[in-house]
């Protein structure tokens, strides 16, 4: 017991260094994000983010959009507790059997205009799970899916990124819903 208390004093921390500074990009994006949801909805975006089954590693990165150093909040933009109240549908993981039905009555619960952004690799077609008989597939194998953010998991700017691109898409197609 002594010996893993004096490695545990003497080793260098395992955690992961901090992201690089880039305050002035994250500035430029979040304005840019809450500039385009004015223009579109007229007011802040507002986002449900809904787990159909993933490994959890999807959400770690949506949770860090709240954390001090994202500070999604600081932009007008947040999550929301009820669909009843959400712009957009961030939805991660493969949709399992199970939770199919929940995803569809909260897609119904979602006002208009609604968007769908399906959320990493596995929420696109399954991922690793693909072919399992607890698993359906994709988000858009239950509901239409509006914009799919690659990645295992995709990090926060890009989860930014792909928001803007959603509303700017948004906003170039006439009568969007």
């Amino acid at each position: 017991m002594r010996r893993f208390l004096l490695e545990g004093l003497t080793r260098r921390p395992l955690t992961e260094s901090p992201p690089a500074a880039d305050d002035a990009m994250r500035e430029e994006l979040g304005r840019a994000l809450v500039d385009v949801s004015r223009q579109k909805l007229g007011r802040s975006l507002a986002i449900r983010q809904v787990d159909a089954g993933s490994c959890n590693g999807c959400e770690l990165e949506i949770h860090a959009l709240s954390n001090p150093f994202y500070d999604l909040e600081r932009f007008g933009l947040h999550f929301v507790a009820s669909p009843r109240h959400a712009d957009v549908l961030m939805v991660t993981g493969p949709v399992t059997r199970n939770m199919a039905e929940a995803l569809r009555r909260t897609y119904d619960a979602t006002p208009a205009p609604k968007f769908v952004v399906a959320v990493g690799d596995c929420a696109k077609d399954g991922g690793c799970f693909a072919g399992s008989y607890a698993v359906t597939g994709g988000v858009g194998s239950v509901v239409p899916v509006d914009l799919h953010i690659p990645g295992c998991p995709p990090d926060p700017t890009a989860l930014l990124k792909g928001l803007l691109a959603l509303l700017e898409e948004a906003s170039a197609r006439p009568g969007a819903t």
